[in-house]
């Protein structure tokens, strides 16, 4: 799951153009929207851009993006379920 983890946040940092962090800067736990990493709707849509393009995992219900989207820790959850 760490490597998993790593991953995401290096994807995130790529899909989302974040050049100026690096993924050990993203907390893991805090929240991806809002006060966390302060990611916005338009961000939203690129983040179900790079779990259907890396994973091909297809978020159909806006409200489980919600939770899937909660943190880099959940999304790394909700890509191990899918794939088990």
């Amino acid at each position: 799951m760490e490597n998993l983890i790593l991953k995401l946040k290096q994807q995130i940092i790529e899909a989302l153009n974040l050049e100026d962090m690096e993924p050990e800067e993203i907390d893991t736990n805090a929240p991806l929207f809002g006060d966390g990493l302060g990611l916005d709707s338009i961000d939203a849509l690129e983040l179900i851009v790079l779990l259907e393009k890396n994973y091909g995992i297809k978020i159909e219900n806006p409200k489980d993006g919600q939770k899937i989207f909660a943190s880099v820790q959940t999304m790394a959850q909700f890509i191990e379920d899918y794939k088990n």
